[in-house]
């Protein structure tokens, strides 16, 4: 996704200091599947995962996970999936795909989705009622170089309280499930708050340290599983303008953290402006890049041929120039009506043309 540019403010940034909610994070590197190393850019091929929501499991990946060329799934899961009310946890869908997928040889990512594209807003019910929470949630527009979309939601992550329960549900989660999964991923820091309608405290510098807070305390609790942060764009800056860009990638190569992002689009001017010139910069450096072609990349044209992107283009780009140790493609087709396929965590719109016949053809 591709915000908006923001303009970047004025004034120092302050140092980011992980205490309380944010835990602290060891400096040890983080462990990755099937590696021994981290990979430099070009030097490996990338496994291909499927990517869909955890509503599409059966409908989507059972009828594909079975082919040699697919390593795994990253099933998408809305906060609100797992945890219907405080302290309630249910983990029973994961467990139902993992156990389905290790029957086959296969591996499970599992990315915990806090904000959503459209409605609706798949959060805990507790975090947006009970006044503690302060709302729990601000809103969002949603612009990208395909046009404007629907407004979304984001939880106020930047509000301790509500950081303190999402913490709260990644340390569950890696009591149930560490050393199990091959990997955990936080989405994309690209959001747009509407501050016109927010009620919540937004800054863009709170939300920064927020994300880099639960960045911490994902890669503590999950010592035995790769913890990954998607990063492509960070509110109020451009170009690094605020610095945010590249403490995000010295943060993850000290503390052991993987980075990717939901989009690979080769050349892409306001991506090769923001986070891509860093993965590239950072080759070899991070335990685990893990990057995505979710539905909105087979929209966009590349700036070289000014035609779709082809299935080699994205591999490629995405190995040559990113350092993707791991690709996720998206199971349907970009007639979707959501802007991202976690967006609403919808099914796919039916008559969508199958992943396998995109990823074997140019």
């Amino acid at each position: 996704m591709v915000t908006k540019h923001i303009a970047a403010g004025f004034g120092m940034l302050m140092t980011i200091t992980l205490t309380g909610a944010a835990g602290t994070a060891t400096a040890a590197p983080s462990p990755v599947s099937d590696k021994t190393s981290a990979s430099a850019p070009g030097n490996k091929a990338a496994k291909n995962y499927l990517y869909a929501s955890i509503g599409d499991f059966d409908t989507n990946v059972k009828p594909l996970i079975d082919r040699p060329d697919v390593a795994g799934v990253q099933l998408v899961v809305p906060w609100k999936a797992l945890e219907q009310k405080k302290y309630q946890y249910d983990f029973s869908e994961i467990d139902r795909a993992l156990n389905y997928l290790q029957s086959r040889h296969k591996k499970l990512f599992i990315q915990i989705q806090d904000r959503f594209f459209a409605p609706p807003t798949r959060l805990p019910a507790y975090l947006l009622s009970d006044p503690a929470y302060r709302g729990g949630a601000a809103p969002t527009k949603n612009e990208s170089g395909l046009g404007p979309g629907k407004p979304g939601t984001i939880a106020a992550q930047w509000n301790p309280q509500v950081r303190s329960r999402f913490q709260h549900l990644l340390k569950a989660l890696s009591q149930r499930f560490d050393g199990r999964l091959a990997g955990v991923n936080l989405p994309e820091t690209a959001t747009e708050v509407d501050t016109k309608k927010d009620r919540t405290g937004y800054s863009d510098d709170s939300y920064f340290k927020a994300e880099l807070a639960n960045m911490a305390y994902g890669r503590k609790v999950f010592t035995k599983t790769p913890f990954i942060q998607y990063v492509n764009f960070w509110p109020g800056e451009w170009n690094n303008s605020r610095n945010y860009m590249k403490r995000t990638f010295e943060f993850a190569k000290s503390h052991g953290i993987g980075l990717g992002g939901p989009d690979i689009l080769p050349n892409r001017p306001a991506q090769m402006q923001n986070s891509y010139p860093f993965f590239k910069k950072y080759g070899g450096q991070l335990p685990l890049v893990a990057m995505a072609v979710q539905e909105p990349d087979f929209q966009y044209k590349s700036p070289k041929t000014k035609k779709p992107y082809t299935r080699q283009e994205f591999t490629d780009f995405g190995t040559n120039t990113l350092g993707a140790d791991a690709i996720f493609w998206a199971t349907s087709a970009p007639g979707s009506t959501s802007r991202r396929h976690d967006s609403a965590i919808h099914h796919a719109r039916a008559g969508a043309a199958p992943w396998h016949l995109r990823l074997g053809a140019n």
